[in-house]
């Protein structure tokens, strides 16, 4: 059975489900975009036999806090940090790492930082590094660095 909880960190609240049995090894779900923990909803029951499975939300999804971008800084460094501080509140100390599309950025940074709390990490449509971006990319980067109305985002025509 699915449980739902929230747990305060500083001034946001961080939504997340819980399911299995503690004393089982502890596997963390990292979601991706646009989505939140629900996309686990399915997983989680088919899982719970063999795992103490945690999905939180992250803040600015879900059911987590969504603070206004002028008040929190919506970086994969920074969502890095509030997930750590999840871990740690948490107590946990070895985990699974299950990391998802956007989520795979954030579990690795974690992963980076603290090795040790890592039992094995499985990664879905996750990118981590820059070279994974590919030329597909390359407009946007430009806009990124230099975000102008009139800079034209089309892709180049593929062949």
């Amino acid at each position: 059975m699915t449980s739902y909880h929230t747990l305060q960190l500083d001034n946001l609240n961080i939504f997340y489900r819980e399911a299995g049995n503690p004393q089982r090894p502890t596997m963390l779900l990292f979601h991706g975009f646009p989505s939140a923990s629900h996309m686990f909803r399915d997983l989680m029951p088919l899982l719970s036999q063999h795992f103490h499975l945690i999905a939180p939300d992250f803040p600015g999804f879900g059911q987590s806090s969504m603070p206004s971008h002028t008040e929190f800084t919506y970086t994969f460094d920074h969502l890095s940090t509030v997930m750590t501080d999840f871990i740690q509140r948490l107590g946990l100390t070895k985990l699974y790492l299950y990391a998802f599309d956007y989520g795979a950025p954030i579990g690795f940074r974690i992963a980076t930082a603290h090795p040790d709390w890592i039992a094995g990490i499985i990664s879905q449509n996750g990118n981590i590094y820059q070279a994974g971006l590919g030329a597909k990319w390359a407009a946007r980067q430009d806009f990124w660095d230099h975000p102008t109305p009139g800079l034209d985002l089309r892709l180049p025509k593929q062949h």
